[in-house]
């Protein structure tokens, strides 16, 4: 019977057609999305359960752990020198990064921080402020020690708002600050307008704040706010408890609901060495902006290479151009981001096997369920937050992609095993947090995965062994931030301590 079920799913996975809009059109193309590596799809289809070994097994104690707080830290000052804004673009990991910066600067300038102002990015489209997302009294509280922050300006400054520097040039705004800028930048260029008018206001402020040459008080500063003090609304909290309780305890479902998903049961093997409760996180970042900023191939032919084109054109109107190297060198190079098919493959190459608990952290995925088929073929009991939380359930964050974000970030921290498909900005978070938890989470070497799909002719059994080998060091083990690096992405050593 099991083996009936795989031959099916083999060929169920074989084609499928997806209309997938015109960028610039009301018309639809048809692309064909079919399986790119047919035969190690297959090996992994038909790959024993029970062959995962250590996988699920906690990080041991690597010697470090955090420290943020300092022995004597120096009282406030009486006084603030004046307000900061900042007004803060992109996704809700990015703007996260951009919270823990201002903080820092209102630390390096003595001012007080006024909550950040987070702006609706044009590709997701979500209004949510600062307040929606994050437990903005925990926030405050957290930090009363370090710098005074308030919700909103005091009376005699209501004109500083966001429409006030939309339309027109503003002595108080400040606009200029250089990409990583060092902390004398700040008390330079920014402490003259806090003397002179009492408020300054930053714009643009993403990556502003140099990684490097900052007094230790700062760096342990920025990690504090990130890893304490940003702590989401009860309502996500809440929802994400239930999710991992769901997650941790798979036979929640109701009878009546577990019988439209009995034919997982066939699939049960009762010598998986998956230990109760456990559950792996998989983030996916493959939507269609990720897909046409990459410039790759993914297999849909030239239509779909036509869409991502123009859908590139649209929305960065001649900022992002067509790449001048091949798809093979893209990817040869690590540049590519993985689809669903490829993250399952790598998935079953790693150990886990089809009785795997695997939560897909992810937002829209560019190809919809077409693209998914194959990673759910090879992953049955795969779950995400429509199957797992019911539509009143997910009403509060119905379309709002920052608080969706927020709710996989959540799962994710809690989770026994995380996995990234590719580089980015939510990548780099969690792994800067899990990190600094000490937990397990798997690190792609995208060059050498890119490399290993790219050969055609590569066996299920020497894919499993050059991954292995490629991945010995890439599963939660301390790296030591370098020159540039982030204190985001690498807590150690600026906020963690060698015992």
């Amino acid at each position: 019977m099991i083996r009936m079920n795989l031959r099916r799913g083999i060929l169920s996975v074989f084609f499928f057609v997806v209309l997938l809009c015109n960028a610039s059109t009301s018309s639809s193309e048809a692309i064909t999305i079919k399986p790119r590596h047919l035969s190690l799809l297959k090996s992994a289809l038909q790959r024993p359960s029970g062959e995962q070994s250590d996988l699920w097994k906690p990080m041991t104690d690597q010697g470090w752990s955090p420290c943020l707080d300092l022995e004597d830290p120096p009282s406030l000052p009486d006084k603030t020198n004046g307000y900061i804004q900042v007004f803060l673009d992109g996704g809700l990991n990015q703007q996260r990064m951009g919270i823990c910066d201002a903080v820092a600067v209102a630390k390096i300038l003595n001012a007080t921080l006024v909550i950040p102002f987070l702006e609706v990015n044009p590709v997701w489209q979500d209004s949510s402020s600062f307040v929606d997302i994050f437990d903005v009294d925990h926030f405050i509280d957290s930090l009363k020690d370090d710098i005074r922050v308030v919700k909103e300006l005091p009376e005699e400054y209501s004109w500083s708002t966001r429409e006030y520097y939309a339309t027109a040039v503003r002595e108080t705004r400040v606009k200029t600050a250089p990409v990583h800028a060092s902390a004398q930048w700040y008390v330079e260029n920014v402490s003259p307008l806090l003397h002179s008018y009492g408020i300054a206001a930053i714009s643009p402020f993403s990556h502003r704040l140099s990684f490097d040459h900052l007094p230790a008080e700062i760096q342990r500063l920025r990690c504090k706010v990130n890893f304490q003090a940003l702590r989401f609304v009860p309502h996500i909290t809440s929802l994400g408890d239930a999710l991992v309780s769901r997650l941790r305890n798979p036979l929640w479902r109701s009878d009546k609901e577990r019988k439209s998903v009995d034919h997982l049961g066939d699939m049960t093997n009762p010598h998986s060495r998956q230990e109760p409760g456990k559950f792996a996180v998989l983030h996916l970042r493959f939507d269609k902006d990720m897909a046409a900023h990459s410039a790759c191939d993914f297999g849909g032919g030239k239509a779909e290479k036509l869409a991502l084109a123009k859908y590139r054109q649209m929305i960065w109107q001649g900022r992002v151009l067509n790449s001048q190297f091949t798809d093979e060198e893209l990817r040869s190079q690590g540049r590519c981001p993985l689809t669903p098919e490829e993250m399952g493959l790598l998935l079953a190459a790693f150990g886990f096997d089809n009785n795997t608990r695997l939560y897909l952290a992810s937002h829209k995925v560019y190809g919809g369920e077409a693209r998914i088929s194959a990673l759910r073929q090879v992953f049955p009991r795969m779950e995400d937050k429509r199957s797992l939380a019911s539509s009143e359930e997910r009403a509060r964050i119905k379309g709002k992609a920052s608080l969706l974000a927020a709710l996989d970030y959540y799962v994710s921290m809690h989770s026994d095993v995380f996995i990234s498909a590719s580089p980015g900005n939510m990548h780099n978070a969690l792994v800067g947090h899990r990190t600094f938890e000490n937990l397990k989470t798997i690190r792609p070497n995208m060059a050498l995965i890119g490399q290993l799909f790219l050969n055609k002719s590569i066996t299920w059994v020497d894919f499993q062994q050059a991954l292995g080998e490629g991945h010995v060091n890439r599963q939660g083990q301390i790296r030591l931030r370098k020159r540039k690096q982030s204190i985001y992405t690498y807590p150690a050593p600026d906020c963690m301590c060698h015992v």
